[in-house]
């Protein structure tokens, strides 16, 4: 005659098991009857868009929804860089920078779109005024959502937060690192005066903020 025994429960942690004890032939089966559970995460905040002015009730102006901006928002790290205490992210304090490595001598901010990309990768500390020791590697050309979380859709020309710490920065489009995917020879930019997005051939010459992240 077969017989099973419920030996017990034990619940630690995340695990749950029930282990079963089975009498066949001398032999014993530990049957688990739950594992490992993966924890889901919690959704990404939204921040808010910096827009106080009501046009119209239950407008954007009016709710605010959203993560609060910190206050200060911005961190001047005395190095060439600034830190976004909303996003943690870390940027090159010269928008307008124009020698980005030894050899770069366009003279000018703007560049095409694969010649963003090397620029921002290529840059260290020791040009674009900075001297927080980071080496080539450590910058790239932001993101379409990292240019986006910039801009204060309550300010325009340039749509920044009031009181931002940047220098040089420009009412005009500054490349993403982000490709369009119904037309991938064109790249998304961020209108940093208008506080838009839009697209350009990455044969445009649109201008370059280089950003790295702490997250």
């Amino acid at each position: 005659m077969r017989k099973t025994v419920l030996i017990g429960i034990s619940v630690l942690g995340f695990f749950h098991f029930s282990i079963s004890q089975a009498v066949s032939q001398n032999k014993v089966v530990v049957i688990p009857l739950l594992g490992d559970e993966p924890q889901a995460s919690a959704p990404a905040a939204v921040e808010r868009t910096g827009q106080t002015k009501s046009y119209e009730t239950g407008d954007d102006g009016d709710l605010q929804k959203g993560v609060a901006w910190p206050s200060p928002r911005f961190t001047d790290n005395a190095n060439g860089t600034v830190t976004d205490n909303l996003t943690g992210l870390i940027w090159l304090q010269d928008a307008n920078c124009v020698t980005f490595f030894s050899s770069d001598n366009t003279g000018q901010n703007s560049r095409y779109w694969n010649v963003a990309l090397t620029a921002t990768n290529l840059l260290a500390s020791g040009y674009c005024g900075l001297s927080d020791g980071s080496s080539a590697g450590d910058w790239r050309l932001p993101n379409i959502k990292e240019l986006q979380s910039l801009i204060d859709c309550g300010r325009h020309s340039p749509a920044l937060p009031s009181n931002h710490p940047y220098t040089g920065v420009q009412n005009s489009s500054y490349w993403s690192s982000t490709t369009i995917a119904y037309s991938t020879t064109s790249s998304w930019y961020m209108n940093i005066g208008a506080g838009g997005m839009g697209s350009a051939g990455k044969g445009s010459t649109l201008r370059v903020w280089p950003v790295r992240g702490s997250y």
